[in-house]
C-alpha cells in the first residue's frame, strides 16, 4: 500500500497532511518542492552512524568485490562466500535494529539497495559468463529500472514509496539462493548434478515472483497517483 508522505521531518509516526495537487509548472515555494526536500532532510534527521547502518554499508562495498571475483580470476567459491557474508549481515542488521532500537530512514533505504546491487552485479556476470540468457537480465534489471523511475512521481504527488509486498520478499529470497546454487553448479563438483535442478528451479520462481511483484507495485503507484490528481485541490 502506497501512504501519503509524512509532512513533518522529524515525527515519522503523526498525523498526515499532504496535499495532493496535480503536477502542473512548479515554482520554487510550490509545497510539491517543500515536501520533497522536507522528506530530504528526515533522512538526514535520523542517527546515521549506527551499528546496523555500519553493516549495510559493508554489504554495499562487497558488491564491488564479488563482481571482480565473478569476472575477474572467476573465483566462484569465493564470491560465493561473499554471498553468503552479504545474507548473513541482511539478517544481522535487521536484527540489531531491533534489539538496540536503532531504527534509522537511512537504513531502511539501504538494506533494500544492497539486495538490488546484487541482483544487478550477479545478472551482469552471468550473462557475460554465459550462466543466464541476456533477456532474463533485462527483464529483471528493467523491472527496477521502472520502478525506481516511479519513485520521485510518487514524491512528487505527495506519497511514500510502496511498503514491501510479501510477493516481493519471496521473490529476493528465491533469487538470493538461486544465484549462489547456479555458481556452485557452474564447477564440476560431484553433487552439481543433484544442485542443478535446484538451482534452475529457483531461478524460475524467483524470476517470475520478482516480476509479478513489480507489476503489483507498479499498480500501486498508478492508483495513488490517480487517486492524487482525482482528489480536490
Amino acid at each position: 500500500m502506497v501512504q501519503e508522505a509524512d509532512s513533518t521531518t522529524n515525527d515519522t509516526t503523526g498525523d498526515r497532511d499532504v496535499d495532493p495537487e496535480p503536477t502542473g509548472d512548479r515554482s520554487p515555494g510550490d509545497p510539491g518542492i517543500a515536501r520533497i526536500k522536507e522528506a530530504a532532510a528526515g533522512v538526514w534527521s535520523d542517527p546515521v552512524l549506527t551499528l546496523p547502518n555500519l553493516l549495510s554499508v559493508v554489504r554495499l562495498a562487497g558488491v564491488p568485490l564479488f563482481l571482480w571475483l565473478l569476472l575477474g580470476p572467476q573465483a566462484d567459491l569465493l564470491a560465493l562466500l561473499v554471498l553468503v557474508i552479504s545474507g548473513a549481515t541482511d539478517w544481522l542488521d535487521g536484527k540489531l535494529a531491533r534489539w538496540l532500537n536503532q531504527y534509522s530512514r537511512i537504513g531502511e533505504l539501504l538494506d533494500p539497495a544492497a539486495d538490488r546491487l546484487y541482483i544487478v552485479a550477479t545478472l551482469i556476470a552471468f550473462v557475460l559468463r554465459d550462466v543466464v540468457p541476456w533477456w532474463v537480465a533485462v527483464a529483471l534489471v528493467g523491472r527496477d529500472v521502472v520502478l525506481t523511475l516511479c519513485l520521485p512521481v510518487l514524491r512528487w504527488h505527495g506519497f511514500e514509496p510502496p511498503d514491501v509486498h510479501y510477493l516481493g520478499k519471496a521473490a529476493t529470497f528465491c533469487l538470493m539462493y538461486a544465484f549462489p546454487l547456479l555458481l556452485l553448479v557452474q564447477n564440476e563438483f560431484a553433487f552439481s548434478s543433484v544442485v542443478r535442478p535446484f538451482a534452475y528451479a529457483f531461478t524460475c520462481w524467483g524470476g517470475a515472483l520478482y516480476l509479478w511483484a513489480g507489476v503489483l507495485y507498479l499498480g500501486q503507484v498508478v492508483a495513488a497517483v490517480r487517486s492524487a490528481r482525482s482528489a480536490p485541490r
